[in-house]
């Protein structure tokens, strides 16, 4: 298996929120303003492979960081989207849930954040402007009030 980028210390950057088992961090390529993932602490690659407690708590978790994100960004609903399995397009092998969080008109139909995700055929493709760190730490900080 390829390093994993999930799994690296690098990761930690990106973090505004943590669970017992799961962490919230900023996309680096985010479709929308928000855009965010949770992600097991451990190195998981599917829903299915998680122990009942990790699992258990990443749901309150997703739930318990939808809320924040909704708060922060002033959003009316959210996108969860998992991708599992390289036929799902899953391109990092280490479990993570998107979380979008969406307001009124901010793309002209509601389900146009998939093609906006898929842009380039890649999910997680390097041609999918990225933030700086200098960005990312900026946006985290920004978020962090809101979990605290």
């Amino acid at each position: 298996m390829a390093a994993c980028p999930f799994c690296d210390e690098s990761i930690h950057i990106a973090v505004f929120a943590k669970s017992e088992h799961c962490l919230a961090v900023y996309n680096r390529s985010p479709i929308l303003r928000g855009h965010s993932m949770v992600i097991p602490r451990e190195h998981y690659h599917t829903v299915l492979e998680l122990p009942e407690e990790v699992y258990s708590d990443m749901m309150h978790f997703m739930r318990s960081v939808s809320g924040g994100l909704i708060k922060a960004f002033g959003a009316s609903g959210i996108n969860w989207t998992l991708q599992e399995g390289e036929d799902a397009g899953q391109t990092i092998e280490h479990l993570h849930f998107h979380l979008i969080p969406r307001k009124p008109k901010d793309l002209p139909e509601p389900g146009d954040w998939y093609p906006r995700l898929r842009e380039n055929e890649v999910i997680d493709s390097d041609k999918r402007p990225t933030l700086s760190d200098k960005e990312m730490r900026h946006r985290v900080g920004e978020l962090k009030p809101f979990f605290r």
